[in-house]
């Protein structure tokens, strides 16, 4: 059979596919969910007698077995410290390297712009502390009220230092960012915006590549936080022009590891807070203490997988960084037709509230993660009752506390949060509206009947 001949039964079959051009000519490559989902052996448990649906992706995701494998077999043939004159010490050695390098593919940056930690929140004080080394009483840093916290307290600490710190609030009928209130923020004494690639608690992307540039153009750095971002989209920091940018491997299929991407010569220009003897050369030196090797070993495993998929999804891709962007926009494709799925199946739900970006629209400008309230429960009873038909969220504030706070919902337990990434099918997507159907509606055959009518499964 023909690859146009494969593509279209694919398609007919309503598998998720995405466009690719090979020799000037367009086809509809699909997504095989059962080979990845064949990965993941997380996803074969059962909850009650039910098959577990995995709807906690922003808050870790599950892993290929690859990826376990890789660890282990690290742990148990390559266990040392680094710089040794003894085989394993060698062959860690190796494996950081082979680890920056594949980041560097990830983000599109070079291997010795990759600096690694224990997460996220980590980095992101290392960081905040050495900038404030260098920032005066009266400077001013930008956060805003729809990040995770790791990157709003983290450059708020500094205001013991004198540093101004101003929060720049968002639109709550849509959740995002209020561009005015940036634009006016922005000035003189700027010296750093923090700003989230996309928003762990509603969904929303920004538009990081535009606020890199407003900021640029006052002299002030702008610093990424990606983590949510990372298992939806394509990273290029070149591109973004962003001077830091950080992402947690757990995020994106991987073990629990903080990436951290620093432009080379801001590396070389900050002083860290590291001991006298570790090294001084970047980007070691901002990497205290011994390091967790065997989740450098996950990771990449991790990007092995996702390079794997990526010439599964365009056979014509001929390196890593080509497969890397190949599948995101293939997952990126797809996530949206779950998005809208989802988005058409809540507005069956009697007594439920969407906040974020509702219109189908504008899925471009959102990841598959949802926030939501529904008339007559708290988030922690509706997380509770799906938890208990295998069905799993999350609820809460997700230290995204000030998203929270603005609309109003921190006292009355926050929201629940659905979130969905590739290895999540349309079958799940239509057990969890039916699950939320009937926990409103004691009947819901009429429901199920309407899914069906509007062909989503």
């Amino acid at each position: 059979m023909s690859l146009s001949s494969l593509a279209l039964d694919s398609f007919h079959q309503n598998k998720p596919s995405t466009q690719i051009n090979i020799n000037g000519e367009t086809f509809m490559i699909a997504l095989d969910l059962n080979w990845i989902r064949s990965q993941f052996p997380a996803l074969t448990q059962e909850i009650n007698g039910q098959p577990a649906i995995f709807c906690d992706g922003p808050g870790g995701t599950q892993v290929p077995k690859a990826v376990v494998d890789a660890m282990s077999d690290y742990l148990l043939t390559s266990n040392a410290n680094a710089h040794g004159a003894f085989a394993t010490s060698q062959r860690t050695d190796a494996l950081i390297a082979a680890a920056r390098d594949a980041v560097a593919d990830f983000l599109n940056c070079g291997s010795d712009e990759v600096v690694f930690g224990a997460n996220m929140t980590t980095l992101t004080y290392t960081i905040s502390r050495a900038i404030g080394r260098a920032l005066q009483p009266g400077d001013e840093i930008i956060v805003t009220a729809l990040d995770h916290y790791a990157n709003v307290c983290s450059w708020q600490a500094l205001a013991e230092r004198g540093i101004v710190v101003r929060t720049v609030d968002i639109h709550p009928e849509d959740c995002t960012l209020n561009w005015e209130e940036l634009t006016r923020s922005l000035n003189e004494r700027t010296k750093l915006v923090a700003i989230g690639y996309a928003s762990n608690a509603v969904g929303t992307i920004n538009d990081v590549a535009k606020i890199a540039q407003l900021a640029h153009q006052v002299g002030a750095w702008v610093y990424v936080d990606a983590v949510h971002y990372a298992p939806h989209g394509a990273i290029d920091v070149q591109t973004l022009d962003c001077d830091f940018l950080v992402c947690s491997a757990y995020k994106f299929f991987g073990p629990h590891l903080g990436i951290l991407y620093g432009k080379r010569e801001h590396l070389a220009r900050l002083q860290p807070y590291k001991v006298l003897p570790a090294p001084d050369e970047v980007p070691s030196r901002w990497e205290t203490g011994t390091q967790n090797y065997e989740g450098m070993a996950g990771l990449l495993a991790t990007l092995s997988y996702l390079t794997e998929l990526g010439h599964r999804v365009d056979p014509s891709v001929q390196n890593r960084r080509a497969a890397l962007t190949a599948v995101t926009s293939a997952i990126h494709t797809y996530e949206a037709e779950l998005s809208q799925a989802l988005l058409r199946g809540f507005l069956e739900i009697p007594g439920l509230t969407i906040y974020g970006i509702t219109e189908l629209s504008r899925l471009s400008e959102r990841t598959p993660t949802f926030g939501l309230r529904i008339k007559g429960y708290t988030p922690a009873e509706l997380a509770t009752q799906l938890g208990d038909r295998g069905i799993f969220t999350w609820h809460g504030h997700f230290y995204a506390l000030g998203v929270i706070e603005r609309l109003e919902l921190a006292a009355s337990g926050g929201l629940l949060r659905i979130g969905l990434v590739h290895y999540n099918t349309m079958d799940e997507v239509n057990r969890l509206l039916q699950a939320l159907h009937e926990m409103t509606e004691p009947v819901g055959a009429g429901f199920v009947n309407r899914l069906s009518s509007q062909h989503i499964s």
